[in-house]
């Protein structure tokens, strides 16, 4: 039986704030080989690991984390306290150098990047990426960039990111054109979005990742489908299943 990858998304996201380092460290704990994170640009330019734009669902608070700066952030706890109440009120926004640094603990396991929309329509994609990439060229193949926007990921290539993942958005022709043109090593979609037959699977030089699975059962088959990685929030629930556990990270 094939086993898929499994990926963290926004790290164990179903029991942690997401994208905090205790969500983070969490997975990486629980064993996950890889973790998904999203990055967005404070007004001076500073990546921090957030996905929204508008910072109500995550803070409580209406800001829009592009417009202020990486020092008033900490005014703006990552609590999700709808979720959880007050038991994160001290967790902070992350920057994307303290996941770096976290990572630099555990030189097995990889993270991928996503470049957010938001930001690089409010301060311009290449900004955006140069900005990322100086920061992810020091952990090498360890971090890999991923974008919906295929100039961001063109741009992240050119600066030298080793690897490369697209995410899809919708799945019709102009969609396995960009993936085609684009060919990237990893490729991002809904599972929802996948069709029934196998042969009408796109196939290329990518591996293909499927979100948001929270289902062992679902996740092997999608894998026998020919996916190679899913991504969960419940990384710990799904890394206990005993087929699903049998991956391990390379070197470890």
């Amino acid at each position: 039986m094939k086993i898929p990858e499994l990926i963290a998304h926004r790290g164990h996201a179903a029991h942690y704030p997401e994208n905090t380092l205790p969500a983070i460290e969490s997975a990486l704990k629980a064993g996950s080989c890889y973790v998904e994170v999203d990055i967005q640009l404070t007004a001076d330019g500073v990546p921090v690991l957030f996905h929204d734009d508008d910072m109500q669902r995550i803070t409580g608070h209406s800001q829009y984390i592009t417009q202020l700066h990486a020092e008033q952030l900490t005014h703006y706890p990552a609590s999700e306290k709808v979720r959880f109440g007050n038991r994160f009120s001290e967790t902070a926004i992350p920057t994307l150098a303290e996941l770096l640094t976290l990572l630099r603990s555990w030189p097995h396991r990889h993270a991928f990047i996503e470049i957010k929309e938001e930001s690089t329509r409010r301060f311009g994609s290449k900004f955006v990426v140069q900005r990322i990439m100086e920061q992810l060229t020091a952990l090498g193949s360890q971090c890999i960039p991923i974008s919906y926007e295929a100039a961001a990921l063109k741009t992240a290539r050119a600066l030298g990111a080793e690897k490369i993942g697209w995410v899809a958005a919708s799945w019709d022709e102009a969609s396995h054109q960009i993936a085609r043109e684009l060919a990237p090593d990893y490729l991002f979609t809904n599972h929802l979005r996948l069709p029934e037959k196998r042969d009408e699977i796109w196939r290329g030089p990518w591996q293909w990742v499927l979100y948001e699975v929270t289902d062992p059962q679902l996740a092997l088959t999608l894998a026998a489908k020919g996916i190679e990685m899913i991504e969960t929030m419940e990384i710990e629930a799904m890394l206990s299943h005993p087929i699903l556990n049998q991956r391990t990270c390379g070197g470890e």
